[in-house]
């Protein structure tokens, strides 16, 4: 079978680095989403901390950290959700403007 001259030039030039292109978001990007959930997990507590003292009196003090706890875990959750896909769309808006670039 015949190359075609396209695929022989290509054959023998070796990479001009032998970086593996990465879908990661950046570190700044990545380091922002880790801070949204602490802080949101930060404010869930305290959310659940202050709900959990106006609904019981000061001798049930576990039924306080108990709401605490899970409402800085459901927090933390939601936020970690919405980080996720927000880093996704970054990385396929990257994605996608690059080939636009690649097609002028």
């Amino acid at each position: 079978m015949d190359e075609l001259p396209d695929q022989k030039a290509s054959l023998g030039q070796r990479p001009q680095s032998f970086e593996v292109p990465s879908a990661l978001p950046s570190v700044l990007a990545r380091a922002l989403a880790f801070s949204a959930v602490i802080i949101a997990s930060i404010c869930g507590g305290l959310m659940g901390f202050a709900l959990g003292q106006l609904q019981w009196s000061e001798n049930e003090r576990l039924w306080v950290l108990v709401v605490s706890v899970i409402s800085s875990m459901f927090a933390s959750i939601g936020v970690a959700i919405v980080a996720v896909l927000v880093l996704r769309a970054m990385a396929e808006w990257s994605d996608v403007a690059s080939v636009r670039a690649r097609r002028r």
